[in-house]
């Protein structure tokens, strides 16, 4: 029977008007990958922000015992000099700097005088980049690497604080396949090198083929642990929203109308460089009360299609027309898509779906202030009313629609998103990854609301990574490669092998 490295006993946290965490327990057995389970919100980040010291000792309840002794940290350098690193799901790199600067940020390698022997900087870098599967040049910037490689950085980073207990939190949100396998299988010989690690993450499958036990957290409280042997998704999905989830997906029951978007020869290049052409000659449809989606692999032009489309936000030499309801319209600008009826909500929503520093009411109000404003003034009491009608309609878990949207989980951001452009009124809109780092129950409740939307009579179109997505909510998929169209299917006829042969199609030139 293996020891346990972590135990952390009653842990409760308060914040003004919540309860994050309540009496929750959680024990980590030695050189074991443990993985924490729930839904956004349920208090997975909190707790390992407790556990790691963001969140001093004296601001929660209950005791952490760490390798047999009771531990309170003051800050997070305490829980580092123990050997406790957490990766946050926002890497926290210095693009300007070096891979070797950042490895040794704040825990720099010192010669003569305390001066930064940089000879040896960097080869005790290397050494650490050679340990993650990493041959970059120490010196090399931050932001010349991808995210993949961005974080085996971070975990580098922790190697050289030599690390026992290593927390990831959501480590592969924002990774392609290839990037996720390459951490998954990392995280798996650090184990092999007697590491323990602590992953957080809403992708089961990644669980279920690393995982020695998984935690499952809701609404703050400790649910349950299961062993490697008997984790099932269905288990983990029954615990993390109290429910069974029969179907992943909701009953869709379309009510198709007539045309009411076309787009014909769509053209844009790269905005940087002219010459190279990022979508291609697109053409495609969506009719009143259908949801049409788009697959491809990364890098197809999805996204470069969609931000060309909506306000000309991407590319260069864009040419192509456009047609709402059989009518030509002009999307020269964002102002100009939205006048005309279009919708985009970005596949990066903290970046540039949302203020975050700014409050639930502003972010769902900023796109149509023209319908909450007389003479240029906007009607306070009436942004309030219909931000908090949206706030209930759209279950945003918040106590108020004052509460800054940065602090809200990543499905409450999305539904913020989507409040704000189902608002603007749209008649058709574009969804490019609105499930993206949300669980499974808060995706149920986006596919009901798309649901909904197409009810309306309106037409949606969803762009996203998760083949099964589309194939279950979707009622007709386009596939686009290397900028072009390579074929469209009724979803009676869209088979994963049917879709994903498109999707790896040479387009035709």
């Amino acid at each position: 029977m293996t020891t346990n490295i972590l135990e952390m006993r009653s842990i409760t946290k308060t914040f003004p008007g919540v309860k994050a965490l309540q009496e929750v327990t959680l024990e980590v057995g030695r050189g074991e990958i443990h993985a924490i389970c729930g839904e956004n919100g349920a208090g997975k980040s909190t707790l390992m922000k407790v556990l790691s010291g963001v969140y001093p000792h004296g601001s929660y309840e209950g005791d952490i015992v760490f390798e047999n002794d009771v531990v309170s940290f003051k800050d997070i350098r305490d829980s580092e000099a123990v050997g406790i690193v957490i990766i946050h799901q926002e890497l926290a790199l210095s693009p300007y700097l070096s891979i070797a600067e950042n490895i040794f940020l704040n825990n720099e390698v010192r010669g003569a005088l305390g001066l930064i022997d940089w000879n040896k900087t960097n080869d005790e870098a290397a050494k650490l980049l050679a340990r993650v599967g990493l041959r970059e040049n120490p010196t090399t910037r931050i932001m010349d690497i991808g995210v993949g490689k961005q974080q085996l950085v971070e975990i580098a980073k922790a190697l050289s604080k030599r690390v026992k207990l290593l927390i990831l939190d959501e480590p592969t949100a924002a990774l392609n396949d290839e990037d996720s396998d390459h951490l998954l299988d990392l995280i798996l010989h650090l184990k092999q090198q007697g590491i323990t690690s602590i992953i957080i993450s809403h992708k089961l499958n990644e669980i279920k083929k690393i995982a020695d036990s998984v935690t499952v957290i809701r609404d703050g409280k400790t649910i349950e642990t299961i062993g490697k042997s008997d984790v099932t998704e269905e288990r983990i999905i029954k615990d993390m929203v109290g429910r069974d989830l029969e179907h992943r997906y909701p009953d869709h029951t379309p009510h198709i109308g007539e045309e009411i978007l076309r787009v014909e020869n769509w053209t844009a290049h790269h905005p940087q460089d002219p010459t190279r052409v990022m979508v291609d000659n697109v053409n495609l449809n969506v009719h009143r009360g259908e949801i049409v989606g788009i697959a491809g692999l990364m890098g197809a032009g999805r996204t470069e299609f969609a931000m060309s489309l909506f306000g000309r936000s991407y590319g260069s030499r864009i040419t192509g027309k456009v047609f709402k309801s059989g009518q030509e319209i002009q999307t020269r600008t964002v102002s100009e898509a939205i006048k005309n009826g279009l919708a985009y909500a970005t596949e990066d929503r903290k970046q540039y779906g949302l203020n975050l520093i700014e409050d639930i009411k502003r972010n769902i109000s900023m796109a149509a202030l023209d319908r909450l404003s007389n003479l240029g003034l906007v009607n306070d009491n009436e942004e309030f009313k219909v931000a908090n009608e949206y706030r209930k309609s759209m279950n945003i878990k918040a106590p108020t629609v004052l509460a800054k949207t940065g602090k809200l989980s990543g499905g409450n951001q999305q539904k913020v998103v989507l409040s704000k452009w189902i608002y603007s009124n749209p008649d058709v809109l574009i969804l490019d990854e609105p499930t993206r780092g949300i669980d499974v129950g808060a995706k149920y409740e986006i596919y009901t609301i798309i649901n909904k939307l197409a009810a309306e009579g309106k037409g949606v179109i969803v762009i996203s990574s998760e083949l099964p997505e589309l194939l279950g909510i979707c009622d007709r998929i386009y596939a686009i490669s290397e900028g072009r169209i390579t074929g469209e299917l009724p979803i009676a006829e869209a088979t994963p092998e049917a879709v994903l042969t498109l999707m790896t199609m040479e387009s035709p030139r």
